[in-house]
């Protein structure tokens, strides 16, 4: 069972962007009624950028219909070869369009397509018949880029001042946002606002106040005008926050250490390292830590408590959350 530990927030920004994307999974959107679903990513994006958290605002019944295609992510090809899939058994040669990359990719992918259940293949002879189990759906409403910050100043706007200026003229996101670490009843200064584009909303994360109120809007942003073209990306992106979550950073940590362990800090649960008494990051939780311990062979071989020591566990309790919130 996780522990409560209050007041010990952390203030590093891998800390931060973990207490972000709880936040945001719990209380998004910031200034307005949640209307459906929502699924956050972190450390997700495309090739050209990648965002701290992403926050996908779903069509209800388009996320169900999603479901029929696995809890993994699609990437590229399997996410174009379920959107062009005919509902019949054709040829794949006949029936897909111009995939915009190597053609040669295209049989291995609806082979691995079929092996993975989101497609129908049959061989007639030397070729290959293919077809959909279901329609792909429309299940993203809209997209929502955040850069953490927790110390936030007027050195660290003018270096985020590019990298928001092109996604505001990328527009790949329907709001792009900023997130920073704030006190109660704070305002945003002018010196913090000169460098940030136009567009750019800021949200005051104070990490001492309930849950609820942790949340607030400093300064609203601007609605994107999407491009339709860009429909095929914001999908891929939305497809890797579907698969891999916010809560994926386990998979760098060193969770057969036996002083990693799961706490609730701020109502999110946050990897805890007993020895060093604070949230751990993947550069300090590694091989070359001077307190890495390794579980002991009896937690594993007995099963303590359930099949593995708290590094175990925690693992288990960030995939069990992960998928209730797809589930969602």
């Amino acid at each position: 069972m996780t522990t409560a530990l209050e007041g010990q927030a952390p203030t590093h920004e891998f800390g931060f962007e973990l207490l972000v994307c709880g936040w945001a999974e719990r209380h998004w959107p910031p200034h307005r009624r949640q209307q459906g679903p929502i699924i956050v990513g972190r450390q997700l994006g495309e090739q050209a950028r990648r965002w701290d958290t992403i926050v996908i605002e779903c069509d209800p019944d388009g996320l169900r219909a999603r479901a029929q295609f696995g809890e993994q992510s699609l990437d590229r090809d399997l996410l174009f070869l379920v959107r062009h899939a005919p509902p019949e058994f054709a040829w794949y040669r006949d029936c897909l369009p111009d995939p915009g990359f190597p053609r040669r990719r295209l049989l291995p992918s609806i082979h691995r397509g079929a092996a993975r259940g989101v497609l129908e293949v049959e061989r007639r002879g030397r070729r290959v018949y293919m077809r959909r189990i279901a329609p792909y759906p429309r299940w993203v409403r809209r997209l929502i880029a955040i850069e953490n910050k927790p110390d936030l100043d007027a050195s660290a706007a003018r270096r985020l001042g590019d990298q928001l200026t092109h996604d505001i003229d990328r527009a790949l996101a329907d709001e792009v946002w900023v997130a920073t670490a704030v006190k109660e009843d704070a305002e945003v200064p002018a010196v913090l606002m000169e460098p940030m584009p136009e567009g750019v909303g800021i949200l005051g994360i104070n990490q001492h106040t309930p849950s609820p109120m942790r949340g607030s809007v400093l300064w609203r942003p601007r609605r994107l005008e999407i491009d339709p073209a860009d429909e095929p990306i914001r999908y891929r992106i939305a497809e890797a926050v579907y698969g891999d979550g916010w809560r994926a950073y386990s998979d760098s940590l060193r969770t057969d250490c036996r002083h990693l362990e799961p706490r609730i800090i701020d109502h999110t649960v946050m990897p805890w390292c007993s020895a060093k008494q604070v949230v751990p990051t993947p550069h300090t939780c590694r091989h070359a830590c001077p307190y890495r311990e390794p579980e002991p062979p009896q937690w594993r071989m007995l099963g303590w408590p359930l099949g593995g020591g708290p590094g175990r566990r925690f693992r288990r309790v960030l995939e069990a959350r992960r998928q209730r919130n797809r589930q969602s």
